[in-house]
């Protein structure tokens, strides 16, 4: 039997950085009619955390240790901090000095169990998937009842 193939399409929006913020991802099995799609909202986060995070949620979504899995996403913030290894660094180094740990933290606990690469797609550039995300994650941080952001700190902020 074939090794299941995931790609996740994902992205991250706050309306004021920080402020509202939501995610949103797509999800397609490849080469089946597989597709899912998932957004949540935040009412005082950053950008950067929700890119992130919307990579977390999404790969918790998936059932199969060893998945195969390409990451799309429009974040040089996610793709390089994996791709360049940063974060792995950070990690040795204990994170000292680092934005979002919390985030980081789960999103190498749930890396680890999947066979993840990501690509970086320039984002509001007509990709189908990336709009989707971007519709999705602008509509969550809109929405009336936003969920609370508990591992916001003030200065993971960019300012």
């Amino acid at each position: 039997m074939p090794e299941a193939q995931v790609h996740i399409y994902t992205d991250g929006a706050a309306r004021g950085n920080p402020g509202p913020g939501g995610y949103g991802i797509v999800m397609e099995w490849v080469g089946k009619p597989y597709k899912k799609e998932f957004s949540e909202g935040y009412e005082h986060t950053t950008n950067n955390r929700m890119e992130l995070l919307a990579v977390i949620v999404a790969l918790k979504q998936l059932k199969l240790p060893g998945t195969h899995v390409q990451v799309f996403t429009d974040s040089k913030y996610v793709v390089d901090s994996v791709e360049k290894g940063w974060v792995f660094n950070w990690e040795r180094k204990g994170f000292v000095d680092k934005k979002n740990v919390d985030l980081w933290v789960r999103f190498l606990r749930i890396y680890r169990k999947h066979k993840v690469s990501f690509t970086w797609i320039k984002g509001h550039n007509n990709h189908p998937q990336n709009e989707r995300c971007d519709q999705l994650a602008v509509a969550a941080s809109k929405k009336d009842k936003l969920l609370k952001d508990n591992g916001f700190k003030s200065d993971d902020t960019l300012f």
